[in-house]
């Protein structure tokens, strides 16, 4: 089981500066509790998403460890080589999509520009000896009327792994998947694909929905999870409603009543209170 928690999701749409600082306290907190997994950092244009323009700053105060797995997505060489250069980010994460809107939107890139981009990537990663994931988003739907289906999302899925990614995670960017699409698309994507595959799901839902489709992934045999403390996050670039990554908080609970076998975790409630603060401090004001 690898669960992967996703704070750079969580923060990047929040309106107000997060300090460098502020971050990295943050990911010391979760590597103290014993994430090994967290997609930290993103190395994108200032302008686009500014709450990530002190990655290489965040990295340094932070220090990480040998043993935790720093992400940091990237979308072009640029990115990579930024990346690369912290000396602390192990794997590459690169956000793909069969929605060509979503792609347009969110980085300015045809699919065809796209694939070019993530080949330059993948071989700068393979160089630094960094791992790759690609991100599939909008893998569910989309709400652009982009043409969608199943066939087209796993010849994507066959087209990465043919150029040598080995992680994949299916991004419900919007939340629009159903307890029963996650089951029978991941089920689906995993019986077509290469078993030494690492196939996991990113995605987003409201906390009543949290469980039903984490337990569809799971009984799909996704055994690689994204998931943010308090559910915070969401893609500015998708939709004006955002709606937020999987809770943390809640994963583990139905992950745990399904009798997953779980990496030791200490408890969750320090977490729990900062996620609040950074939300009440840097988010929106609530109405």
């Amino acid at each position: 089981m690898k669960l992967v928690e996703c704070p750079r999701d969580a923060w990047q749409g929040l309106p107000k500066a997060i300090p460098a600082e502020v971050k990295a306290d943050y990911l010391r907190v979760l590597i103290e509790t014993g994430f090994k997994h967290i997609d930290a950092v993103s190395f994108v244009s200032p302008a686009a998403i500014p709450q990530m323009a002190d990655s290489e700053q965040v990295l340094e105060y932070l220090d990480p460890p040998d043993d935790v797995d720093i992400i940091g997505i990237v979308v072009n060489a640029k990115g990579a080589e930024r990346a690369i250069a912290t000396g602390a980010v192990s794997t590459l994460g690169f956000p793909y999509s069969i929605s060509p809107e979503f792609l347009r939107r969110n980085q300015h890139q045809t699919p065809e520009e796209s694939l070019e981009a993530l080949e330059t990537i993948g071989e700068a990663a393979y160089k630094a000896g960094l791992e790759t994931v690609v991100y599939i988003s909008m893998a569910f739907g989309n709400p652009y009327n982009d043409p969608w289906d199943a066939d087209e999302l796993l010849s994507a899925c066959e087209l990465l792994t043919d150029s040598g990614i080995t992680q994949i995670s299916l991004a419900d960017t919007v939340g629009l998947a159903t307890p029963q699409q996650i089951e029978e698309l991941a089920g689906s994507v995993l019986r077509g694909l290469d078993p030494d595959t690492e196939l996991g799901v990113h995605l987003h839902a409201r906390p009543e929905d949290v469980a039903a489709k984490i337990a569809a992934a799971y009984r799909a045999g996704c055994r690689r999870f994204d998931m943010a403390i308090g559910g915070l996050g969401g893609c500015p670039f998708a939709q004006d409603a955002l709606v937020g990554n999987i809770a943390t908080e809640l994963a583990l609970a139905e992950l745990e009543r399904l009798g997953a076998a779980l990496p030791p975790l200490r408890p969750l409630d320090g977490l729990l209170a900062a996620t609040a603060a950074i939300r009440q401090k840097f988010g929106l004001p609530v109405q």
